[in-house]
């Protein structure tokens, strides 16, 4: 099985570059992020013609999270119990024995702000929740944009992003959290490149001099990251015109 997680940046304005990926590649399950776009709008006819079928957590302009499958999507949940939010940041399915989750964390705007603060606080929320995940269901898959570099290295300039938002202590400390729940990341299970990244600014040039960073993860949990097999950064939809900030994560699973 091999399974992708991808920060659209907007369905609407990227649709034609999702279609024509996922001809390409057949993934098996892709996570979205920022559709920003209501449910009743989602694309379901264009996808099921290439054999998929999605959920979706639509929100109009912001936001907005689906799982995407060629296989059943059983089991959904959407938004996280207890954690009062009107923004669409969270949804969760059971595909093929396993349990997927598309999450959209918050970007935080900068450290000490009031968004800082609501990043924080759905960071601890998405804490109890995927403890109660875990509890439910031992095979667990939690992709999505993380808003988080862990570590200098996925940083293309230390020096200019230490202590920022993305790389603030709270929040890797907030992220190490998640994965002292027994997650791990999937791109560190193998050699990678220096300077790979999965985001890099629209503005000068970031992506053509590789200034990005490392913000999109995969999260496996422990019996599902022994039969992850390889994980890459897809650089090809972020050379498109007019594509998303993003590129997909994709992982190959073995059977489980």
């Amino acid at each position: 099985m091999r399974i992708a997680t991808w920060n659209v940046n907007s369905l609407k304005v990227r649709l034609p570059h999702l279609l024509d990926w996922l001809r390409e590649t057949q993934v098996d399950v892709v996570a979205l992020q920022e559709l920003k776009m209501i449910d009743d709008a989602f694309p379901h006819d264009a996808l099921a013609e290439l054999g998929y079928r999605a959920v979706t957590n639509g929100q109009k302009t912001y936001n907005g999270v689906a799982l995407l499958a060629r296989h059943e999507i059983a089991d959904v949940v959407r938004d996280m119990d207890g954690f009062v939010d009107e923004q669409k940041r969270v949804i969760a399915a059971t595909i093929g024995g396993i349990r997927f989750v598309s999450v959209y964390v918050v970007n935080g705007q900068s450290v000490g702000s009031e968004k800082y603060a609501y990043k924080l606080r759905f960071l601890d929320a998405l804490y109890d929740y995927l403890a109660g995940e875990l509890e439910q269901h031992p095979l667990l898959a939690v992709g999505g944009d993380y808003n988080i570099a862990p570590a200098p290295e996925d940083t293309h300039d230390p020096q200019v992003w230490e202590g920022g938002v993305l790389c603030s202590e709270p929040e890797r400390e907030a992220l190490q959290k998640l994965m002292s729940l027994g997650l791990l990341d999937a791109f560190r299970l193998f050699p990678q490149a220096a300077n790979a990244f999965t985001w890099w600014d629209y503005r000068q040039a970031a992506f053509r001099r590789n200034l990005g960073l490392r913000i999109d993860h995969w999260l496996l949990s422990t019996p599902l990251a022994a039969a992850a097999r390889s994980a890459a950064v897809d650089l090809a939809p972020r050379k498109l015109e007019r594509p998303s900030d993003h590129a997909p994560l994709v992982v190959e699973l073995a059977d489980t």
